[in-house]
């Protein structure tokens, strides 16, 4: 079966080709023979209830600075492919949203990976809340007053955009530090979203585990270790991936979230479990393939596609 299968993607100059996991699965699909294209978000257009986009047909090569070749845009209508992978970075605002919108559309006749409906329905620090049980304490709300209670409750804590991506904007905030109430100032003033409180967990000097879930099963993961002196462990800012295996716990954690997951049509994720919680589920670009390959773990592209083909079928 040779697929039609269009990326939605941050522009492809700029990517990081050894850490990139939109880039191993482009490999991946073209070790399959599908034909592969890719665009930028901003080149859909929505006219009628047609989805269109300026596309290039794309050839990938896993190699130094020359790896990819791309044709002259054309304008194609995305039911026209077999596959549409949404995997563009996170900022999750307007812009993306409305891209999930967009996408709905063609739905009916193209796969898109993942569900666009179900990754408008879940924010990373959001869909959590749906599976309490597994999360530390965490409090999501604009109210300041309850911002602070929950400061006195836990002490240590964690503030964080609802809608940030990386790392960004994540700080920690001890019992003693007086940059609490300037924090919430400078959330209150930048946008009009709800803050993030989570209970520091300290487990996180031995590293914030991702795993990655393939059709709500757990199949691999990958330690990140942070900086000393930093309390985020995200590879963005500087944390340090090394080898991990799946525990107990992680099965325990994919078990109970992995039904919903596969049901809305999420076909890659990947969770963020420090110690014994989960604190993000991550629908939108996950990451770390490329480094769990590193690491002598399994393909991950490769259980992909093979979902992916397993749903083209049904």
């Amino acid at each position: 079966m040779v697929l039609k299968v269009a990326i939605q993607m941050d522009p492809i100059e700029s990517i990081d080709v050894g850490g990139d996991s939109t880039f191993a699965l482009g490999l991946e699909a073209q070790k399959r023979g599908f034909e592969l294209y890719y665009y930028l978000p901003e080149n859909m257009s929505l006219r009628d209830g047609a989805v269109t986009a300026r596309i290039r047909s794309l050839a990938l090569k896993d190699k130094g600075e020359d790896y990819f070749s791309a044709g002259p845009e054309e304008v194609r209508h995305l039911t026209d492919m077999d596959v549409v992978l949404m995997r563009q970075d996170p900022p999750f605002d307007m812009a993306y949203i409305s891209a999930t919108h967009m996408l709905e559309q063609i739905c009916d006749h193209t796969l898109v990976v993942n569900n666009p409906v179900a990754v408008r329905n879940g924010p990373e620090k959001i869909l959590p809340v749906l599976f309490p049980s597994l999360q530390p304490p965490t409090l999501l709300t604009r109210d300041s007053n309850a911002l602070e209670d929950f400061r006195e409750e836990f002490g240590d804590i964690i503030l964080k955009p609802v809608y940030g991506n990386g790392g960004a904007g994540v700080f920690r905030v001890t019992e003693q530090d007086e940059n609490f109430s300037a924090l919430v100032e400078m959330f209150m003033v930048s946008n009009r979203e709800p803050i993030v409180a989570q209970q520091y967990l300290p487990d996180v000097r031995q590293g914030d585990k991702r795993v990655i879930l393939v059709e709500g099963e757990a199949v691999a993961s990958v330690n990140r270790i942070p900086q000393p002196g930093e309390a985020r462990a995200n590879v963005h800012v500087g944390g340090r991936p090394e080898a991990s295996e799946l525990s107990d716990r992680d099965f325990e954690i994919a078990k109970t979230i992995g039904s919903y997951l596969k049901d809305n049509g999420i076909v890659f994720a990947g969770i963020d479990v420090i110690g014994d919680y989960l604190t993000e589920i991550n629908v939108t670009s996950p990451t770390c393939i490329r480094e769990i390959a590193e690491f002598g773990g399994p393909d991950v592209a490769k259980l992909i596609w093979d979902a992916i083909e397993v749903r083209l079928k049904r």
